[in-house]
């Protein structure tokens, strides 16, 4: 009798292990409405970004930074607990009201695309190099449910019109329906699938105006998100960003820098290896961005000598330039963290190192 129980213990504890790990997996698909993020890595910029018979001399190199981030389960909420670069953060502050997983991995990839046509225009216009803009109206990309214009406009549609008045751009576009009131209708002329229509579309005032995007109480609008200018950008020489899968806008100021170096005789990186992270617009202006502490311990994993962070203390709250000094800080790098408002400061700061 003993010898059968001993041969049966050995299937017993093997339906155990089997029940147990299938509870462990099952557990982690619960969506528990939170996002999680840890430190990514820092990729170099030099076989991501190509200038057209641009220098290729750098002793040191440009990295951008990442986060790695995914939809929290029970396993990675318990994991969070472990250390304060591992971070959760609620469902409602990263995705908007009704927004699949999919809209917001496209929003985050067509943010990306934005921030790249930015930081090449700051570049080459840093750089005194030729870049030409010829802009053709603005895209439609999503809606706010319930207003006007998700009922008469698609996903696709290109705006050019505003009562016979041509829209080049998303300022202009705003710009002309500023005076109109709640319940007044915008005449816009559309461009969809290639046919030019006339389209009514009823102003209404924004669910939740005043509480996000500092919008007054009573702020009217078409009920359009994420609109996205298109346009015709032409550099000389010409220049390819080739990012894969890397979503956002926060690695623009990296990539103007590695462009700028590339289109330079000389050249910035001073034999150093220098990181960083921010958004960028046209102008070169740096601005603000999420993770930085995250990203601080990434470049430190990665033996980086200088890392770039927004200095947008004028927002009247903790600085991303004051979270990155507390995590170097905290993890004891020996990197050097430079608040940066502005590329040219950047490219200036670059220039001051002997």
């Amino acid at each position: 009798m003993s010898e059968k129980n001993n041969r049966g213990k050995p299937t017993k504890t093997l339906w155990i292990i089997a029940i147990s790990l299938l509870a462990v997996l099952l557990i982690q698909q619960i969506p528990i409405g939170y996002y999680y993020s840890q430190p990514g890595d820092a990729t170099g910029l030099q076989e991501i970004i190509t200038v057209e018979g641009g220098s290729d001399l750098e002793e040191g190199e440009f990295y951008l930074t990442t986060i790695l981030q995914s939809r929290a389960n029970p396993f990675l909420y318990v994991w969070s607990l472990l250390s304060p670069y591992r971070v959760l953060t609620p469902e409602e502050m990263i995705m908007t009201e009704n927004e699949s997983d999919e809209d917001y991995h496209h929003r985050q990839i067509e943010s990306m695309r934005q921030s790249q046509d930015a930081a090449k225009i700051a570049a080459y216009r840093a750089a005194g190099a030729s870049v030409d803009i010829e802009e053709n109206g603005v895209f439609v990309t999503q809606f706010v449910d319930g207003m006007g214009a998700v009922d008469v406009l698609e996903a696709g549609d290109l705006i050019v019109g505003v009562d016979e008045q041509t829209i080049l751009n998303f300022t202009e576009l705003t710009e002309a329906l500023s005076e109109k009131t709640e319940g007044e209708e915008a005449a816009l002329s559309v461009i969809r699938e290639g046919e030019q229509i006339q389209v009514d579309v009823e102003m209404q005032t924004f669910p939740n105006a005043g509480e996000e995007n500092g919008q007054p109480e009573d702020a009217v609008g078409l009920g359009i998100i994420y609109p996205v200018n298109d346009r015709t950008v032409t550099f000389d020489p010409e220049v390819t960003i080739e990012a894969g899968a890397i979503g956002g806008p926060s690695a623009g100021l990296m990539f103007s820098l590695e462009i700028y170096n590339q289109l330079q005789e000389d050249d910035i990186t001073r034999g150093l290896n220098v990181a960083g992270t921010g958004s960028i617009d046209e102008d070169g202006n740096v601005g603000r961005i999420g993770g930085i502490s995250q990203k601080i311990v990434a470049a430190d994993q990665a033996g980086i000598d200088i890392f770039f962070a927004p200095n947008d203390e004028e927002l009247g709250e903790l600085s991303n330039y004051q979270q990155a000094i507390e995590a170097a800080e905290d993890i004891n790098t020996d990197m050097q963290v430079v608040p940066i408002s502005t590329l040219e400061e950047a490219i200036d700061y670059l220039r001051s190192i002997a």
